[in-house]
């Protein structure tokens, strides 16, 4: 590795991303992880991290404030499960400027909008870019007041103008033109595009030092440290520049290979069983168009028909559901949805005979179709006796895994919300004619479901909304409920 600014990306055995990091010297910062006195130094996550690296990327950057966008970027896009910051949606500031405004001004947003005005940034130093912000503000004679279109009013309780850090169009001591002249060279200054501001202020940091004004040099250079850092040239990136070893098209070329497929598989279809017991038996289906994902098409599901805990009978119901539906839901212009290339069904042999013969009743014998059993990561085929195993860095195992950990991802997750929401449910929510707001109120003038069960009919056909019927049902559920217990 070279001793240069940069981000590294730890992956595990099975080349999920569990770390992103960035170094102002990755040769130093990375070969620090393996140094072995590190292994009996290091906390428990660290060392947990360093035993799950299987493979080890890294790419080179322009600076140490490239390095901390490109990592925020990557952490974003790939949430590495030992990463904690830049996981949540926080943003790097921006600087917002609507030329069209009657007196622009320079604000700090987070979110970059359509609306017309002109963005600066991302800024991965956010104190040095307010530092520049203010003295840019105050070198250019520029407005800080918020109001959309200062006048007299504005001018009267502002002190701006007294000490001469602002030009004062709001009572026309410079013309619109001559304000957005300076509001121009503002920009200008922020893009890198003028030397003027920083040369004026290195001379004047130069001659306070030869005056022996020390403390005045020291503030002058901490400001022309942050006007540095802020207007130095940097690579801007976005979701769709990210460099990254995945290249979904050949992975999709070498799917189609491995598995003999008439054409590449654009769109790919898996789908995953959740469930603990009986409870909340769950279903996800994930949509991959040109190997990435399409979450629009994502899909979860309750399954209805299965009692028990039954993978196979599950993955037959949602197979079913889902390419019924779609057989009978036509499309815009007439003719049947579109239907996946591929369809993948996480499991082995069993679930995927399962959804085999629920594609033939419903016609679409000739639709392809594999299971992935994780264990191995075992490729099995309808007909094939032997499962297919490919090696670990091939591009279309890789895909596979990404697609099928996707669907674990979505089913895990909706099998969780539901359990958390089960958890807020009681017993009042299964009786017929008891809407949420009658069991508020039935909780907050009762106390308790416990003490609604001491309660007779009458008692609760007191309650506004409550007749005797309704309450006569209540007391005979939460009844039969106590003699069950």
């Amino acid at each position: 590795m070279p001793h240069k600014p940069g981000v590294y990306v730890m992956r595990d055995r099975l080349s999920h991303v569990i770390y992103v990091g960035k170094a102002r010297d990755l040769r130093k910062r990375v070969g620090s992880y393996f140094m072995p006195s590190r292994k009996g130094s290091a906390d428990l996550k660290t060392r947990a991290l360093i035993e799950s690296v299987w493979d080890l990327e890294y790419h080179v950057v322009g600076s140490e404030a490239e390095a901390i966008l490109f990592e925020g970027r990557l952490i974003k896009e790939f949430r590495p499960k030992y990463n904690i910051s830049f996981r949540d949606d926080k943003r790097f500031l921006l600087v917002r400027v609507h030329l069209a405004d009657p007196f622009p001004r320079f604000s700090l947003t987070r979110l970059r909008k359509e609306d017309g005005a002109k963005y600066f940034g991302p800024f991965a130093h956010a104190g040095a870019l307010r530092s520049t912000l203010d003295t840019m503000v105050k070198t250019f004679g520029l407005r800080s007041c918020r109001a959309a279109e200062p006048g007299e009013a504005e001018y009267k309780h502002c002190l701006d103008h007294v000490i001469k850090n602002c030009s004062a169009p709001c009572v026309g001591k410079v013309t619109r033109d001559q304000y957005l002249a300076r509001v121009e060279e503002a920009c200008a200054f922020l893009e890198g595009k003028s030397r003027d501001t920083v040369e004026d202020i290195e001379r004047a940091m130069k001659e306070a030092a030869e005056k022996m004004e020390f403390e005045k040099a020291a503030q002058l250079r901490n400001i022309l440290q942050d006007l540095k850092t802020t207007t130095r040239p940097m690579v801007r990136f976005t979701r769709k520049s990210l460099p990254t070893t995945i290249n979904p098209e050949a992975d999709i070329l070498a799917l189609r290979d491995a598995l003999a497929l008439s054409s590449p598989p654009r769109i790919m279809e898996c789908f995953d069983i959740s469930n603990i017991s009986s409870t909340h038996i769950v279903a996800s289906m994930v949509r991959f168009r040109d190997g990435v994902p399409d979450r629009a098409g994502y899909r979860t599901y309750r399954i209805k028909g299965v009692a028990h805990q039954d993978d196979f009978a599950s993955m037959a119901e949602v197979v079913r559901r889902r390419y019924s539906r779609i057989l009978r839901s036509p499309s815009k212009d007439g003719e049947p949805a579109t239907l996946p290339d591929l369809v993948i069904v996480d499991g082995g042999r069993g679930q995927l005979s399962s959804a085999c013969e629920e594609l033939q009743r419903l016609g679409l014998r000739s639709l392809p179709i594999i299971g992935l059993a994780k264990e191995f990561e075992e490729i099995h085929r309808p007909g094939r006796p032997l499962p297919m195993r490919l090696p670990e860095d091939n591009g279309a195992l890789r895909l596979l895994q990404r697609i099928r950990d996707e669907a674990h991802r979505t089913a895990n997750g909706y099998h969780s919300l539901l359990l958390k929401k089960r958890v807020r449910e009681s017993l009042l929510d299964a009786i017929p004619g008891v809407s949420a707001k009658r069991k508020q109120l039935l909780l907050a003038t009762f106390g308790s479901v416990d003490r609604i069960k001491s309660l007779t009919p009458a008692d609760i056909a007191e309650l506004q909304g409550f007749s005797i019927a309704l309450a006569t049902r209540i007391v005979t559920t939460l009844s039969g409920d106590k003699d069950s217990s």
